[in-house]
């Protein structure tokens, strides 16, 4: 499964920086931070999406404490 969601997100480096974070995450085959279109896309198997995308909220809150994910 492929979502897309909006973050928001303080500067490039940071979304850098949040998506090497998610990109290591297991269950989390392939994602990409947009810092110019404030988005989020993850792809990750259909059965563990729900529980992963909690990790990829703790991910990028380890970051970037202040960011929203809107889900």
């Amino acid at each position: 499964m492929r979502k897309t969601f909006r973050i928001e997100v303080d500067c490039a480096n940071c979304a850098a920086k949040m998506e090497t974070a998610v990109k290591k995450l297991d269950g989390v085959t392939d994602a990409a931070i947009s810092f110019m279109s404030q988005k989020l896309v993850v792809e990750a198997p259909d059965e563990r999406f729900d529980r992963v995308m909690k990790d990829v909220v703790k991910a990028c809150r380890r970051v970037e404490p202040d960011c929203e994910i809107h889900l």
